[in-house]
């Protein structure tokens, strides 16, 4: 079997190299990372809510023209039954 070579003064080296001296290292924590790749189908369950729905109009109970809920009426410058605009002209 192989014997550590010893040094001049008869004793062997340390096994590991002592780090220098001055400021300890500091430690990270563990990084955030996944343990399992997400399948396509849990990927697509959790972008389900992402698409946009379609506008919603109602009709207009004075004028039946057709408006978005909680906007004003730009034809006759209505919200909510009170007059907040001058209605356009065309």
């Amino acid at each position: 079997m192989h014997k550590p070579a010893l040094t001049s003064a008869g004793v062997s080296p340390p096994a590991t190299i002592p780090r220098p001296k001055g400021r300890p290292r500091k430690s990270r924590p563990p990084m955030a990372v996944p343990k399992r790749k997400t399948s396509p189908s849990r990927r697509n369950m959790r972008r389900s809510h992402h698409a946009l729905g379609a506008n919603s109009y109602v009709e207009d109970k004075e004028t039946g023209e057709l408006k978005r809920p909680h906007h004003v009426d730009l034809k006759t410058g209505m919200y909510k039954g009170r007059q907040v605009l001058t209605p356009k002209e065309d």
